[in-house]
């Protein structure tokens, strides 16, 4: 048995334009007044050095549905990137400040 305690992780696999397999966890997701939604991924991976060599950026992208189909796209406009990526900034450490204290 594992000393490491299993962690709830919301895990996504998204394929990229030359079909090659990623794999992240959402960290967060959110949707805007206007109906707009946005996930906050960070990669997982298998291999201790792909680890170390991760700069921990986290990739927000916007969720669209078109036929049936969901896909994550980049955010284009630098101004909707930068709104958006502020409101996970502040969520993100809000979320994570409240784990660290003694009450949370």
């Amino acid at each position: 048995m594992s000393d490491i305690p299993e962690m709830d992780m919301d895990i996504v696999s998204v394929v990229d334009d030359d079909g090659k397999e990623h794999i992240f966890e959402e960290l967060d997701r959110i949707e805007t007044d206007d109906g707009n939604r946005y996930v906050a991924l960070i990669p997982v991976y298998d291999d201790d050095v792909e680890i170390l060599d991760d700069d921990g950026e986290v990739l927000i992208l916007k969720v669209l549905e078109e036929d049936g189909e969901t896909y994550l796209v980049q955010i284009e406009d630098e101004k909707e990137f930068e709104e958006i990526g502020n409101i996970f900034e502040d969520r993100l450490i809000a979320k994570y400040e409240a784990e660290d204290s003694p009450e949370g």
